[in-house]
This record gives C-alpha cells, sequence and structure tokens, in this order.
C-alpha cells in the first residue's frame, strides 16, 4: 500500500491530474490484478449475507416501496430485483435502488470503522445491476466488488466525514463508480471522471442518522449506489466531472471538511498489488449497530451474572468516542430513550439494545424491535438506569490501526441497589474475525438460511448457494441466480402509489 497526502490546491496551483485522489483511485481501479482465493471467498460470504438481509426485509414497508418504484421500470436486457422471478427485469440503476434498500433495512450486513464509518456491502447492489445488464462475467462481477470493497476501506481509512456532519455514503459513491468501472472495464480516464461525478452528488448531511431516524437510512445508501451508476453512464457518454472534486479550491475537502489548510492521508495499493481490504471489514451477528454488537453479546455473558433485573441501580457503558456520541447517551437525543421511537431509532440507541440484550440473554431482528418489545415497562425502567460516558482507552483502540489492538467494544459497570458492582468487558463481537467465534462460510450459510426461513423456499435457498459457491466461474446468462424469488403473497402488499404508478391508481 501507498499512503497518499490529499489537500486542496487554489485554483491558480497546477495540480496534474495523476496527482488528484480521483486520478489514483481511477487507476487501481483499472489495474486488472488477479483475485486471490481468500478474496473470492470473502465476496461470495458478502453476496450471500446481502440476500440474507435483503430476504429478512423483503415484505418491510421501505422496501416494498422500492421495490414497486423500481418495478415502474422494466427494461431489457435489465437487472433483478430480490423477491421478483429472474425474468422481471428493470433498468439496472433502479435494480441498484431496490436492492440497495432491501440490504440496508435491517442494519445487518457488513461494516468497516476506521476515520470514519462505512457499510461496504452496500457496493454489492450496484455493481451486480451494472454486470447483469451489460453481461458481464462473475470474474469480472468479482472484480468489480473487490475494488469496491478496497476503494470504500481505504477512503474510510484516511478521510473522517461524521465530524463534519456529512454521511458516510459520500464514500459510498465514489468506492460503487470505481467497483462498476473495474467490472466493466473501463479506461482510467473514464473511471476518473465517474468517480468524482459520483461524490459530487452523493455528498449528504448526517442529519440521516440524528434525532428521528427513518427509513432514508436504508435508502442513503442505495441512493449512492443509484447515482454512481448514472454517474459512470454520462461520463460513458461523452460528459465530465467537477475537476479536481476532493482537491478542488471550493471543493470536498476545502469547504465540506477541515478547510483549505488541511490534509488528509488516503492508503491505496501500489500497481499490480492485490485487492485485499474485503478481509478487513466484518459482518452482523446481530440487526444492530456494529457499536452493539460487542456489547450485545457482553449482554449475553453479564445476565446471569446479575441476575434478577429489578436489582440493578444503574448501568454505565464505559466506551469510545463514537458509541458514546452516535449510539449513546452523549448523542443527547431524547428519541434514544423513548419507547414509541422508530426502529431505526432503537438500532442507534445503545441503551435500548443492552437493555433487551440483558432481559433476552440475545437480540432478534425482528421481535427486539417490537413495539410491544419496545414498550413493556420492565424494560422501560432498566433502559432509563443505562448511560454511557467516553473512555479515552476505548477511544484509541477504536482507532488503532494495529488490528489486534482495535476495538468496538466497552467495559460496562452494573451497581445493584445493595451497593455491589458487576463489571465486565468486551473488545471485540463473538462473530468479528478476531473475536471468539469467527463467521466462516458456514455461518454466512446458517445466517441466509435463518432470515430466509418461512420466507425463501428450501430449493431456492439450495439453488442461490450452490450458484454462489461457482461465483468466479459464472457465465453472463448465469448472473441472474444471484437473485433470490419468493411467492408473490411474501413480498407484502403495495400501500400507496407514487408518481410512477399514478394512473395505476
Amino acid at each position: 500500500m501507498k499512503s497518499h497526502t490529499v489537500r486542496t490546491y487554489k485554483s491558480a496551483e497546477h495540480l496534474a491530474r495523476e496527482d488528484q485522489l480521483a486520478w489514483k483511485i481511477a487507476t487501481v481501479a483499472a489495474d486488472d490484478v488477479p483475485l486471490e482465493n481468500d478474496v473470492v471467498d470473502m465476496i461470495g460470504n458478502r453476496i450471500i449475507d446481502n440476500a440474507a438481509v435483503a430476504a429478512a426485509s423483503v415484505a418491510r414497508r421501505p422496501v416494498v416501496s422500492a421495490r414497486a418504484q423500481a418495478l415502474a421500470h422494466p427494461f431489457r436486457p435489465g437487472a433483478t430485483v430480490f423477491g421478483c422471478e429472474a425474468g422481471q427485469r428493470v433498468s439496472p440503476e433502479w435494480a441498484a435502488w431496490a436492492n440497495g434498500v432491501a440490504v440496508r433495512e435491517l442494519d445487518f450486513h457488513d461494516t468497516f470503522l476506521a476515520a470514519d464509518y462505512s457499510h461496504p456491502g452496500d457496493n454489492i447492489p450496484a455493481i451486480l445491476a451494472v454486470a447483469q445488464h451489460c453481461g458481464l462475467s462473475g470474474a469480472a462481477l468479482a472484480k468489480g466488488i473487490a475494488t469496491g470493497y478496497e476503494v470504500q476501506v481505504d477512503l474510510v481509512k484516511g478521510i473522517c466525514l461524521h465530524e463534519h456532519k456529512i454521511d458516510h455514503i459520500a464514500h459510498l459513491g465514489p468506492s460503487a463508480a470505481a467497483g462498476i468501472g473495474t467490472a466493466l472495464g473501463l479506461p482510467t480516464e473514464i473511471i476518473y471522471q465517474a468517480v468524482q461525478q459520483a461524490l459530487h452528488v452523493t455528498t449528504t448531511t448526517r442529519q440521516s442518522r440524528k434525532g428521528e431516524i427513518s427509513s432514508w437510512k436504508a435508502y442513503a445508501p442505495a441512493f449512492a449506489g443509484k447515482m454512481a451508476i448514472e454517474a459512470v453512464d454520462r461520463v460513458l457518454r461523452g460528459e465530465g466531472a467537477p475537476s479536481p472534486a476532493w482537491e478542488g479550491e471550493d471543493g470536498f475537502i476545502a469547504y465540506l471538511l477541515s478547510g483549505p489548510k488541511a490534509e488528509y492521508v488516503v492508503p491505496l495499493p501500489e500497481k499490480g498489488e492485490a485487492k485485499r481490504a474485503i478481509l478487513e471489514t466484518y459482518t452482523k451477528e446481530h440487526s444492530a449497530e456494529y457499536q452493539s454488537q460487542a456489547l450485545i453479546d457482553l449482554a449475553r455473558r453479564m445476565g446471569p451474572k446479575i441476575g434478577d433485573l429489578s436489582r440493578v441501580k444503574d448501568i454505565v457503558i464505559h466506551t469510545s468516542h463514537h458509541t458514546h456520541y452516535v449510539i449513546g447517551t452523549g448523542a443527547n437525543d431524547p428519541q434514544k430513550m423513548d419507547p414509541k421511537a422508530s426502529r431505526e431509532t432503537l438500532d442507534h440507541s445503545i441503551m435500548y439494545i443492552f437493555a433487551v440484550a440483558l432481559e433476552d440473554g440475545g437480540w432478534h431482528h425482528e421481535r427486539s424491535y417490537a413495539p410491544e418489545r419496545a414498550n413493556r415497562p420492565e424494560t422501560v425502567a432498566l433502559w432509563h438506569k443505562i448511560g454511557t460516558v467516553e473512555d479515552a482507552g476505548w477511544t484509541r483502540r477504536y482507532h488503532s490501526h494495529d488490528p489486534k489492538e482495535k476495538a468496538f467494544g466497552g467495559k460496562v459497570v452494573v451497581t445493584l441497589n445493595d451497593g455491589r458492582v458487576i463489571a465486565d468487558e468486551l473488545a471485540i463481537a463473538d462473530a468479528n474475525p478476531l473475536g471468539a467465534r469467527p463467521f466462516g462460510r458456514p455461518d454466512y450459510i446458517h445466517k441466509f438460511r435463518t432470515l430466509c426461513d418461512g420466507i425463501v423456499a428450501k430449493a431456492e435457498q439450495d439453488r442461490f448457494i450452490e450458484t454462489v459457491e461457482r461465483l468466479v466461474d459464472l457465465a453472463p446468462e448465469d448472473l441472474a441466480g444471484l437473485n433470490f424469488t419468493v411467492a408473490p403473497e411474501k413480498l407484502g402488499a403495495i400501500a400507496s402509489h407514487g408518481i410512477f404508478d399514478w394512473n395505476k391508481k
């Protein structure tokens, strides 16, 4: 890996294309290096993981709405939509939209955390939709996905967005555009322009994850994927981008990040170097914000030690800056303590999550968020006894570049009414690659089958897994098999119509 310093340049200063971050990203994307076997295996795991969480969310209202919008745009050859028959094709950007929402809705797929936050599996719907529509092979698809992961992980390592209240999809738009460029075998010049366009149109605020969090949290990555496809399409037709997007005098760093005097350091693979960033990412065993994964595991462990939870006086979670200020009491969001809050808000309340995990000894992607679950009087009472504090040690570990030290957990101190104290800590989730039970292919398949139960027929589950097992050997006509179908009654009812189906009312 080579580290690249990125800063603002005045318009009067000369910044050659080859010295711009977008060009360097495009060079990585255009470098046709072979995929290593462990990378291919992990790409297959993440395709399975995405399908698993999409199946579990296929009838949820945001997913139903996104799918209805997509199905209003039939297209040939087009791309498939999760849940629908393989022959029912839509325009690729709309397939990316519908499938991206399905993947993100439950907040249950993969994650990478460094200077900023990300869910790199959000790259897959857009790259897969383009691969299906353009008749690419499984090998080309895999290379595109490897690039998407590489670029997003490297941007997340080098550039913090959240401190400036920019949503993390600003890294996803460029990474998806780069991944599409790799899959299509596009030249550096085309990818360079598309990456910059994608950055320009996917920069949004973090209010999508603040206060009363709505379904837009699920839509935001799908929007980035859709915009990436449109950006590549425009550039292929000869259009350009605002340039240089990151370094320009009125650009991203100067006015949206730390200002004209700021410098960022972004690592990228050197020419000929394998793209392996996907191996640094990790999926979720529990359907909740990643910083809660280790704390759910810790709650499972602590529950039996505490016993009768009515004896709890208070619980303090000592954790990182991010956990405290984003999903903890440091956010100062009253909604995080409100039993009537949305699922998306409860997902971003470690106080709620820890209380339920203590009571139930685990976590469930539906039952744990049900309104009747959140409104239990004993749960509300316990929930309101929980607070978080930032601990400098946990913050340092959160930002560590040493994978053996990096941690996303915390220390929990439980004080009982009689004055006794029960304390325990856990640095990383059990399912993390360095955790007590690292996820492997059997675990991904188990997660897939569990979330598909009662939704996707067993034979269809088997067919999907068998297709993924042949990923790099798939012919273009086989890529439709990286979709799953369900019976129409499993897709949920369309509650209302929009502009695209206005005349069908």
